[in-house]
């Protein structure tokens, strides 16, 4: 039975890259006759310190824990096939424990799904910025027998440095996204956005338009946020309810209206529009800044709508709160979407073809 060590920081059904990237084609593998090792090095416990400001003493032990824990990884290596690391092997820049991992006679699978060349940091780590290596992503890439890039932008940056390279949107499970409820008139046309601290930033930079929203409509609209991090804004008394698992699809569909605003850089161009295919499966009308791959995802006005300068987000977004049969129509435009172009029934059996063929490689 072939065997694939999965690399990846976080344990299972905690971070949205790794859930919608690898976690939910484990079964697919499985069944294909893969067997399935998952080795993530920040705990639960270690998570509420690692991504919190200061602790730089414990954040220091968590580090010299997860050393210990790849270099075992590494020693364990020549029992797999192949070795799948998700974005990098270790928190710091190095990359020593890649090329460890390529000694060791495994199958490299390298998956990426930001720009994670460029600079990023968390801002609870905003101060060990220095400690980081960006662009040890390419030294990576160089090593790797396959690479899965989330959008073409990742792909055309990648396949310059390493030809071996496919691209593997991030995918919703359709199943699991899936609306509970009808859509009913309310008293009030919730906007909505979910994310994490990391991201929050990106949500901020809608605040103007939200403020000319509520001039115009009050009490007709209210505003919700889905996030692990503390916060409010009074004069607009958002209501910020924190993210859970267990509770994940029951708060998204409070949303009647959902946002994806972001910066047009280039590190936004490295995006693949996760938030917006969640609202998308949802049925929720979806609104996302024209940037990067969601002018791939979205054709304006058909299966959600692109906006640019504060102005089009006012009209677009009020365009929905004014009329309840177009945000129906728009999302249930959205979820056919999803479930043709970026759902995993869409990609599972290509996604276990690549590993099949990467096995036919080493054999």
């Amino acid at each position: 039975m072939p065997r694939i060590l999965y690399i990846v920081p976080h344990r299972l059904n905690r971070s949205p890259g790794q859930r919608f990237r690898c976690e939910q084609y484990i079964n697919a593998l499985t069944e294909a006759g893969f067997e399935i090792t998952y080795s993530n090095i920040i705990s639960e416990k270690d998570d509420k310190i690692f991504y919190a400001r200061g602790n730089y003493h414990k954040k220091a032990g968590i580090l010299i824990k997860s050393f210990f824990k790849r270099l075992s990884d590494v020693r364990k290596a020549k029992n797999y096939d192949i070795v799948f690391i998700y974005r990098e092997a270790f928190m710091l820049g190095t990359t020593i424990f890649e090329k460890m991992l390529r000694a060791r006679n495994a199958l490299i699978v390298f998956d990426f799904d930001d720009a994670i060349w460029l600079n990023d940091t968390s801002e609870g780590n905003a101060n060990l910025n220095w400690l980081k290596k960006p662009s040890k992503t390419l030294s990576i890439i160089k090593i790797a027998d396959l690479i899965l890039a989330g959008n073409t932008y990742l792909s055309n940056y990648a396949k310059t440095f390493n030809p071996r390279i496919e691209i593997m949107p991030t995918t919703i499970d359709t199943n699991y996204h899936k609306r509970k409820t009808e859509i009913q008139k309310k008293s009030s046309v919730c906007i909505g956005w979910t994310g994490t601290s990391t991201t929050l930033k990106h949500f901020e930079t809608i605040i103007p338009v939200l403020r000319k929203l509520k001039i115009k409509y009050s009490d007709k609209i209210s505003f919700k946020i889905i996030v692990n991090f503390p916060y409010s804004l009074p004069e607009l008394n958002i209501e910020q309810t924190n993210w859970s698992l267990e509770k994940e699809i029951d708060d998204l569909q409070e949303i009647d209206i959902g946002i994806m605003p972001l910066p047009n850089d280039e590190w936004s161009k490295g995006k693949c529009g996760f938030k917006g295919l969640q609202y998308m499966a949802l049925e929720i009308p979806t609104i996302m800044s024209s940037v990067g791959v969601n002018s791939e995802i979205i054709i304006d006005g058909q299966n959600g709508f692109l906006a640019n300068s504060e102005d089009e987000w006012v009209e677009k977004i009020s365009l929905l709160i004014e009329n309840h049969s177009l945000r129906n129509d728009i999302g249930k435009n959205g979820r056919k979407t999803v479930e043709e172009k970026y759902s995993v029934n869409a990609f599972k059996k290509q996604y276990v073809q690549y590993f099949l063929n990467l096995m036919e490689l080493k054999y």
